[in-house]
């Protein structure tokens, strides 16, 4: 009886130092991160909403930390190859991402075949960005308001399509919504990014499309673009003479494209809580408060936590909205 007392003293001896151990270099990696450069991945094109809430927030970790935060863009797949290839990453707080919110919360119902589950594959460090909508039309477009938009769309009968910044984005969705509610006919053209698919609205090889206030703003302000509708619950202060949809008699369409960071799963949580802390500080500084004023977001810096509680509600919010409108990618 002793000897097995004995052993079982020793054996919870050994689990505890090992704990203890591990505590202890959990620590010291998080202490000592970052010692080289971090790679920052944005699943998307360059010049898109994620990159601006990226950069600014690189360039802050940059100059706070001494260590370079790079920023890694790679597109394609409505943000799941850049996102994939993060969750793959040695989860050290060595790779990072900062993407919006298709691959984390919408992909994953609307995609039939996944690499990677991001709410088991990913670790939640902090939003950055919450921004609405805005219904967008090219010039040509012979559209004052939502009502002429949605009886030149009627029309059409069918030969009038739409723009997106890629499958399974809040900007495509938002768009099958709207389709659905209206009952319109439209036919979906995706890009790799907001980026391009904002060069072509510009072209006028599309006619319309939404996009968040991030990527479209400075295009309604010079007139390239006319802003027909706004998917907030209330009227941007960036945009006080845009309406809302439940303003023009749609209040079913509200929506918001979000953007967040990410580490790869069992990243340590003394890492993530630093780089969480360091995150924060920067979106505190003057040059994200001006992102946020630029891009009419709301301060959204929040503890891993609870960005992770908001992750799983959009969740199942978009698994949804994704089911009703009977849109798939194969």
């Amino acid at each position: 009886m002793r000897a097995l007392f004995g052993t079982a003293t020793h054996l919870a001896c050994a689990l505890a130092c090992a704990l203890s151990a591990s505590v202890v270099s959990f620590s010291a990696l998080a202490q000592n991160w970052p010692a080289s450069t971090v790679t920052v991945v944005v699943p998307w094109p360059p010049g898109g909403p994620s990159d601006i809430a990226a950069r600014p927030l690189a360039k802050g970790l940059t100059q706070a930390l001494g260590q370079s935060f790079v920023i890694d863009n790679r597109a394609g797949g409505g943000g799941n190859i850049g996102t994939a290839a993060v969750t793959r990453a040695k989860p050290d707080g060595y790779t990072l991402l900062i993407t919006s919110s298709a691959p984390i919360v919408i992909n994953p119902s609307l995609y039939r075949n996944m690499s990677f589950d991001p709410l088991k594959d990913l670790a939640p460090v902090t939003n950055l960005l919450r921004v609405p909508l805005v219904l967008v039309a090219h010039p040509s477009v012979p559209a004052k308001n939502l009502k002429e938009l949605m009886a030149h769309i009627q029309a059409k009968k069918g030969q009038f399509s739409y723009g997106s910044s890629g499958n399974g984005t809040p900007q495509h969705l938002t768009s099958e919504l709207f389709a659905s509610v209206t009952k319109l006919e439209m036919t979906h053209v995706p890009y790799k990014g907001s980026a391009p698919a904002i060069s072509d609205l510009l072209g006028g090889h599309i006619p319309m499309m939404f996009d968040s206030t991030i990527a479209i703003m400075p295009h309604i302000k010079s007139g390239k673009v006319k802003a027909i509708a706004i998917s907030s619950a209330k009227r941007s202060p960036l945009l006080p003479d845009v309406p809302t949809f439940a303003e023009a008699g749609l209040p079913q369409i509200e929506s918001y494209a979000w953007y967040g960071f990410f580490a790869p799963a069992k990243t340590p949580k003394p890492v993530l809580a630093k780089i969480n802390a360091e995150a924060i500080k920067v979106m505190k500084g003057p040059e994200f408060q001006k992102v946020l004023a630029d891009t009419g977001s709301d301060f959204v810096g929040d503890t891993p936590e609870n960005f992770a509680k908001f992750v799983q509600a959009e969740h199942a919010r978009w698994s949804k909205v994704v089911k009703q409108s009977g849109a798939t990618v194969d």
